[in-house]
This record gives C-alpha cells, sequence and structure tokens, in this order.
C-alpha cells in the first residue's frame, strides 16, 4: 500500500513540474522568458523605432572583429585574436542595441500618459520599489511613487499647474503615513524646472541616500495602509505592457 501510494505522489510530482515548465515555456510574461529570448524580444521592438538600428549593429559588430583580427595578423596566432574579436563584436552590438532600445523606449512613449513607468521601469528593482499611477484625474493628470534609498519620490506628469496641486496633496498624505521619512515631489516635463523623461530615472537615482533597505520595507508597509483607501483610478497600470523584458534587459539582468 505504501509503495502504491509513493508511486502516485511521485507521479504527480511529476506531472506537476512538467506542467509548470510548460506553462513557463508559453508564459507571455517576459519574467519567463530565457534571456535569449528577452533580448530577441528587444531587438524585434527597439527595430520598429530605430530604423538604423541593424547598420549599427553590423558596424559595431564588424569594427570590433576586424580590429581582432588585425592584432591576430601582426601578433599571432590569428585565429585565437579572431576568437576574441568575434566575442568582442557580440558584446558591443549587444551594449549598442540596449543603448538604442533605451532611446527608442522614450522615442515610442514620449508625450503619453503614464510614460513616466517608463523610466521608472528602469530602476534597480533590488534598490527601488515603484507604484505607477497612484493617483489620476479626468484630465490625465498622474502622479507615480518610487521609494527608495532617495526616499519617497513621486512623479506628476500632465498640465503643470494642476500637477503641482496634485503632487503638494499627495506629499501631504505620504508626510502623514511616513512621518519623519523625506519626499521629494518632481514634474515631468520639458519646460523649465521640469525632469525629462530621458533624464527621470538618473535624477531619481542621484536623490542623496536617506534611507537604509530595511527602512525602506517599513516604509512601503506602511504605505499599504494609504494605498488601501484609494478609490480605484480610472486609467490603465501603465503604457508598456510589452516592454517589461526590454526594460529588464536594459536594467542588466
Amino acid at each position: 500500500m505504501a509503495s502504491e501510494k509513493a508511486k502516485e505522489l511521485a507521479a504527480k510530482q511529476k506531472a506537476e513540474v512538467k506542467a509548470a515548465k510548460l506553462a513557463k515555456k508559453n508564459s507571455t510574461n517576459p519574467r519567463d522568458w530565457p534571456w535569449h529570448k528577452q533580448i530577441w524580444q528587444t531587438y524585434k521592438v527597439t527595430a520598429e523605432v530605430d530604423k538604423q538600428l541593424n547598420l549599427l549593429l553590423a558596424a559595431s559588430f564588424l569594427g570590433v572583429t576586424v580590429i581582432g583580427l588585425v592584432i591576430g595578423i601582426l601578433l599571432p596566432p590569428w585565429w585565437m585574436w579572431l576568437i576574441l574579436g568575434i566575442m568582442g563584436g557580440l558584446t558591443a552590438a549587444l551594449w549598442v542595441m540596449l543603448d538604442r532600445a533605451k532611446k527608442a523606449t522614450f522615442t515610442r512613449y514620449a508625450g503619453q500618459p503614464g510614460a513616466a513607468e517608463v523610466a521608472l521601469g528602469m530602476l534597480d528593482t533590488k534598490k527601488w520599489f515603484y507604484s505607477p499611477v497612484i493617483t489620476a484625474t479626468k484630465q490625465l493628470d498622474i502622479v507615480h511613487r518610487a521609494v527608495g534609498p532617495g526616499g519617497i519620490v513621486l512623479v506628476g506628469e500632465g498640465s503643470p499647474g494642476r500637477v503641482k496641486t496634485l503632487l503638494a496633496a499627495e506629499a501631504k498624505k505620504h508626510e502623514q503615513v511616513a512621518y519623519g521619512v523625506p519626499v521629494t515631489s518632481i514634474v515631468m516635463g520639458d519646460g523649465e524646472g521640469q525632469v525629462p523623461l530621458t533624464k527621470l530615472a538618473d535624477t531619481i537615482r542621484k536623490l542623496p541616500r536617506k534611507l537604509e533597505p530595511s527602512q525602506v520595507t517599513d516604509v512601503k508597509a506602511r504605505l499599504r495602509a494609504l494605498d488601501a483607501v484609494r478609490p480605484k483610478v480610472p486609467l490603465p497600470r501603465g503604457p508598456l505592457p510589452s516592454m517589461k523584458g526590454a526594460n529588464k534587459a536594459m536594467r542588466g539582468r
């Protein structure tokens, strides 16, 4: 009897493992994809916007490979330098692709409501935690939030006048819940005193360190109480349902 039960349990576990592998293989979530599939998806999305991508990739790969070959001719054995050149060319091409992918992402979503999430998604997820569209108005004035070493960062986008009022109200709420934690308000845009989408992530990263990792976790817990009483935001949770894998690749896996 015990042997039969053991066999049934083993068969059940084997079936569960097989089902999990199949689900991961067919998953549409980029987090479940292998690294090569993430890179391929990044390439396809970038190539749709960046028409010079293929030329730049070829130039970077061939340029470094040729340099390796020339060195090999001068300093035998040539085949070793050729292999190193090819490896270096692939690395250079990958670097170029990720750099162009970042720029293409900004180009694709610049000016769209919720575009700040593009930059927030490029933050180091081991240090920063972000919540897109924590509040919004019918006029598409939006506030996002990031929590990390620099404290609480509120990012507003939309009409500058309305956004400043919305940010001020949100800053007051956050200061009441996370007492003593610095709250920084940023208006995203291209006007005076605003931070462009392309510089948003770097601006947040460069904020002075205010919180330790354990404090960040505590602040997140306190903010859950604030989020729990919010009305449902009548907007999609972000503009990039298909770009998460690209953002992850650009952050560095």
